[in-house]
């Protein structure tokens, strides 16, 4: 789904405990212990998660639907 008001783009992360802002983008992290492995992996506060961004482009924000309800 793409989104396109900043407005509504901060519902969003704020709604959602796995969605987190860097800079004008959104990631949404997942808790795993093995993310370490994975290409995507990042390690934060002691702990292994996996990462992926979603990049804001001219049009928005394209997101999962999951995070719009």
């Amino acid at each position: 789904m793409m989104i396109n008001s900043l407005e509504k783009m901060t519902d969003i992360v704020e709604a959602n405990k796995s969605l987190d802002w860097i800079g004008w983008d959104v990631v949404e992290r997942k808790y795993s212990p093995t993310a370490w492995t994975k290409q995507d992996g990042v390690f934060i506060n002691g702990k292994w998660y996996t990462q992926k961004k979603f990049a804001l482009s001219a049009d928005g924000w394209e997101i999962p639907n999951k995070f719009v309800r």
